[in-house]
């Protein structure tokens, strides 16, 4: 009878946490950074190369890849999926990590429940809607939805 290898989830030696960290188990984390005040919840998995900014809230079940950088004070939703895989060559990169791509959100993004988001660049004083699919750039400030997500709102200005 043949034998699983059997790998165990949990926070490796080499996260780089800020202060006043909470993170709710269980949890994968591995060669990620984590700033000061930021809440993980359960069943996330935050792969390295990945930095998480001040005062940002990881809801459970979402899925953080390879060179991800969320900037501070946001908020990810439930299930929220991140992708560094385009298929480049019309398959997975399977270990290709050349063909990865970068996805940078900024400050004060928030991503709604179940959204996915493909290799982009969020700018900062976003919404995007649960179920979203963010499939290119978003530069200016706004509320988007939909698949592919679009803008659908301005945002009030704090006041």
């Amino acid at each position: 009878m043949n034998k699983p290898n059997i790998k165990t989830v949990g926070i490796r030696e080499d996260v780089v946490f800020g202060e006043n960290v909470t993170v709710i188990q269980p949890v994968n984390l591995y060669g990620c950074e984590i700033s000061d005040k930021t809440f993980i919840g359960p069943f996330v998995e935050i792969q390295k190369d990945v930095k998480i900014g001040q005062r940002t809230r990881i809801q459970s079940h979402t899925f953080i890849c390879e060179l991800v950088t969320i900037g501070d004070d946001c908020f990810i939703g439930h299930g929220v999926m991140f992708i560094n895989d385009l298929f480049a060559k019309g398959s997975p990169a399977r270990g290709d990590t050349t063909l990865w791509k970068n996805t940078k959100i900024g400050n004060n993004v928030s991503i709604g429940s179940n959204a996915t988001i493909l290799p982009v660049e969020i700018c900062d004083h976003v919404v995007i809607g649960a179920g979203a699919v963010v499939t290119k750039n978003i530069n200016q400030s706004g509320i988007y939805a939909g698949n592919p997500a679009k803008k659908i709102k301005d945002l009030k200005p704090n006041g």
